[in-house]
């Protein structure tokens, strides 16, 4: 079946380039009218000007979609709010959010700044939570809503001076979590992509033949699928160069101790059996965790 957005409006944030300029255009070319977020900053979020969404806007347009450019800075909720009542009133809905604004100050953590990771934060955690906030209630109105945090695999599995970035896209993963919960009721579905992708943010990390390989426009699929109608919700799509994968948290089985064996020297002693990973355990919700730990200890003791 042909996934289409015809009659949907979305907002694709630090849509003037790179991986949201994909995004923006995916959508426009399946029918849906785009809202083309861009503070038009550098990388490292300083400066500002309105020409790259504007462009991206002259694009979709050029192309027979539909339009509209904002600079609204994502890190201020003001001109959040202000972006997402501009476009209820004159589309009269929201229908998909994909927060994909982000910025890099990258130095080891030794040398990075508290201004560094508070940049990177503002960006893309608070700005992510700012834009999801903004949308929040008139998806409830409207009992739909399709949200996509942008996480990476820095935040997932850890990369060297990165720790500002690594910690804001891990939250967003436990932002994702929270809000699935929250939305299921109203039928609205928040996900996260891990993009792999030679964009300004990445074109200096990786030699040219890699980068020609992982091209924004390889992502966008995935993106598309998880905006879609029938989008999972509360999934970690892995994405690059044409190729997927969902990550997942998971937990091995919980293992009680007691005696001599409860204290530091008695989990030493069992670490290589705590730490297998052999039959991986996944958790919808926190209390399902809390419950099997204390069925385990209650069995245990009985």
């Amino acid at each position: 079946m042909s996934i289409r957005f015809d009659g949907k409006v979305a907002i694709v944030t630090g849509a003037g380039a790179g991986l949201g300029r994909q995004h923006a255009l995916g959508l426009a070319a399946r029918g849906a009218t785009v809202v083309v977020n861009d503070f038009g900053g550098s990388v490292d979020g300083t400066g500002g000007s309105s020409a790259a969404a504007l462009a991206v806007v002259e694009e979709i347009r050029q192309a027979g979609g539909t339009a509209v450019a904002n600079g609204a800075n994502v890190a201020d909720f003001a001109q959040v709010s202000a972006m997402v009542e501009d476009t209820v009133a004159q589309f009269g809905r929201v229908d998909i959010l994909v927060n994909n604004a982000g910025i890099l100050r990258d130095k080891s953590f030794s040398k990075m700044e508290v201004a560094d990771f508070t940049a990177v934060m503002d960006v893309h955690l608070m700005g992510a939570m700012h834009c999801t906030k903004a949308v929040w209630e008139v998806m409830r109105a409207q009992q739909y809503g399709r949200i996509v945090m942008t996480t990476s695999a820095a935040g997932l599995y850890g990369n060297f001076g990165q720790a500002n970035y690594a910690a804001a896209k891990m939250a967003l993963v436990g932002l994702m979590n929270a809000l699935h919960q929250e939305g299921t009721k109203s039928n609205i579905r928040v996900n996260a992509i891990a993009p792999i992708a030679a964009t300004r943010m990445t074109e200096e990390l990786l030699p040219a033949n890699m980068l020609a390989a992982i091209q924004p426009e390889r992502v966008t699929p995935g993106v598309l699928f998880l905006c879609s109608e029938n989008a999972p919700s509360r999934t970690i799509l892995s994405a690059g160069g044409g190729a997927f994968a969902v990550a997942a948290m998971v937990e091995s089985a919980p293992l009680p101790l007691a005696g001599d064996e409860l204290s530091p020297e008695g989990i030493a002693a069992r670490f290589q059996q705590l730490a297998d990973l052999s039959a991986p355990q996944r958790y919808e919700v926190a209390g399902e965790e809390v419950r099997r730990f204390i069925q385990t200890v209650l069995t245990a003791q009985a």
